[in-house]
């Protein structure tokens, strides 16, 4: 079927960014676009102000209210709405120094609180609601509270969030909340800053706030799993916004329509998906669902109500969604009734559902309907290179934006992406140290992702993610091991017994894998045992390491060498903590904490007698 798919015509949809080549005498390679990047607004609340007095009465957020209809707020409400907040803003004294941290997830209230700070020169810190609802131990938001020193904490919901405030509160912060709890945690009611009235001070501090003004701290997990504060500048956001409308052409022909969970707290729901809408004069429909089985039923009621011009997803989400898609015809011609571009990140999107969502809009509409990709990070704003071709295959992360320059590094045997633009951060908010760190000699940002090319010797055709090159390591023979490229083809290959792998092997002989199994998936392998067996005993049984060395041994016999064969791996019952940084609430794998925390079954994979949770071949 795929050789009968018709090519999708260029008329913009996607953008022309012709990359050219550099090549240096040290095997260094430079891609740019051939295209300057053009003028970009000096602050995303310039294009509010703007959407404001050309289309007040257009929607641009909404979100669900407590009889399940649609909150919405207009542009022109939005603006004045965001001046009055700002006054308060301005009265309780914040500044960089003293910013607002924000514990709640995405919703209205959070939108004009953080716009409100970028319009008088407080940056907002956008929290992740695990740090303070599944974390047990609220360490990520202690360490957060004492790096950011914020003078003013939000959360939407006083009974959710009220741990982690009375933690705030014990600190001498004021806290503030939108529901009725105030008074009894003492808070601040959300429309109380309403109240203010916009005064001088307001237009005073909105005429200084300019391309070099913070906007906004997004926390990220490095090594150790203590969050960083990556500065968020208004030139970041704004020039990203310019790159994306260049390179995805359609923005510029209709306001886009969004309906999109992705969390305000990661740069790929706040920056890139919210900085969409907001910057082309769009509608969010805050979608309050998420790719799982407790939260995929909202999304799908959300979308049987509004057909998005665009959709986001992490794989995942396109995973869940898929079986829903297939089995409702209605649920399947609205959402690709007005349907441009379908959008990954986060992780990489396998081949089959690639193929099923091309299939399905061939079916519903007459004509596939194009999907791309990303690179970049929260330190990149976060769109670095995108793919601008209707690709057939996933994985093509694609070429540069306009402005950002991609220098390619020999390392290791693979190239070295490190970058260079006006969307890059200028670095962590009060750690020079690691700030120095992460820029080599000509100011170019060291990600450390690995790329190789699409195509050999077409640069046109865009890269491919090949890993990450702090992750990788040597085995005891001195062969390379890529981690990135063998844990996803391991974890692929064991789905949906597999949730995600550690990958073990430095200085070892042979590779192996800590593996976190699915629980659920997992106990069909063993129908014998009681529903009750605690999960340990349930991957020792017999039944169940049969079929992981099945398949290990199936993985090995097409292994194409010392690198990709992996001969052992440890079944663990507990999943990976947040706590210790194994995990980020996004769900990506800390492989280093994970190692360091595990040590033991590491050491249990490589001992010359197995444990019972050790399966080898």
């Amino acid at each position: 079927m795929n050789a009968m798919i018709p090519a999708i015509a260029p008329m913009r949809l996607f953008g022309r960014l012709d990359p050219v080549v550099e090549s240096r005498p040290d095997g260094v390679i430079v891609v740019r676009s051939a295209k300057p990047l053009p003028h970009y607004s000096a602050s995303l609340v310039d294009r509010l102000e703007h959407w404001a007095k050309v289309t007040p009465h257009r929607v641009f957020l909404a979100e669900r209210d407590q009889t399940g209809g649609w909150r919405e707020l207009t542009y022109g409400a939005a603006f004045e709405q965001m001046l009055h907040i700002g006054a308060a803003l301005l009265a309780r004294d914040l500044s960089p120094e003293e910013p607002v941290l924000i514990l709640s997830g995405n919703g209205i209230d959070h939108a004009l609180l953080s716009l409100a700070g970028m319009a008088v020169g407080v940056p907002t810190c956008p929290m992740s609601t695990a740090y303070s609802t599944i974390s047990q131990d609220l360490g990520k938001l202690a360490y957060a509270i004492d790096l950011l020193t914020p003078r003013l904490v939000f959360a939407s919901d006083g009974v959710t969030f009220g741990r982690a405030l009375r933690l705030a509160r014990s600190r001498g912060i004021e806290i503030v909340v939108s529901d009725d709890t105030a008074a009894e945690l003492g808070a601040t009611r959300f429309s109380s800053l309403l109240d203010r009235p916009i005064s001088s001070a307001v237009v005073s501090a909105r005429s200084e706030v300019g391309p070099d003004t913070i906007a906004k701290f997004l926390l990220t997990s490095g090594s150790t799993g203590y969050p960083k504060a990556v500065t968020n500048t208004q030139r970041m956001l704004c020039a990203n916004q310019a790159m994306l409308a260049e390179a995805l052409a359609f923005l510029k022909d209709e306001p886009p329509v969004l309906v999109d969970w992705l969390p305000w707290a990661h740069t790929f729901g706040s920056n890139h998906n919210f900085g969409i809408a907001l910057y082309n004069g769009g509608t969010l429909y805050i979608d309050e669902g998420k790719p799982i089985p407790a939260g995929i039923g909202a999304t799908i009621a959300n979308l049987r109500e509004i057909a998005p011009t665009i959709y986001f997803n992490v794989p995942k989400g396109f995973e869940a969604l898929l079986p829903h898609l297939r089995a409702d015809a209605d649920l399947r011609t609205r959402f690709f009734s007005r349907l441009k571009l379908m959008f990954y990140a986060g992780a990489g999107l396998s081949k089959p559902i690639w193929d099923a969502y091309r299939e399905l809009a061939i079916e519903t509409v007459g004509r596939p309907i194009a999907f791309t990709t990303s690179l970049g990070s929260t330190e990149t704003a976060p769109g670095a290179l995108i793919g601008v071709r209707d690709a057939d295959r996933p994985g093509i992360v694609g070429v540069p934006h306009r402005g950002v320059e991609l220098k390619l590094v020999p390392n290791a045997g693979k190239l070295e992406a490190r970058l260079r633009g006006p969307n890059i951060t200028p670095g962590y908010w009060r750690r020079p140290d690691l700030t120095q760190g992460v820029f080599d000699a000509e100011g170019f940002y060291l990600m450390g992702d690995a790329l190789r090319l699409a195509e050999p010797n077409n640069f046109a055709a865009g890269f491919e993610f090949d890993g990450r090159v702090a992750e990788d390591f040597k085995l005891a023979t001195g062969t390379w091991v890529s981690v990135g490229p063998l844990r996803t083809e391991f974890v692929g290959r064991f789905d949906p017994l597999v949730k995600d792998a550690a990958v073990t092997g430095h200085d070892r002989d042979h590779v192996g894998m800590l593996v976190f199994p699915d629980e659920v998936e997992t106990r069909k392998l063993a129908p014998h045992l009681p529903p009750e067996t605690p999960f340990d005993e349930v991957l020792c049984d017999q039944m169940v390491k049969d079929v992981f060395q099945e398949r290990l041994a199936e993985l090995a016999r097409e292994a194409t060498g010392s690198s990709t064969r992996v001969t052992r791996l440890a079944l663990l019952s507990t999943p990976p903590s947040i706590d210790l940084g194994e995990a980020t609430d996004k769900g990506s794998l800390n492989q280093r904490a994970v190692l360091a925390n595990r040590a033991a079954d590491v050491e249990a994979l490589y001992a010359p007698d197995a444990a019972p949770h050790v399966v080898r071949i």
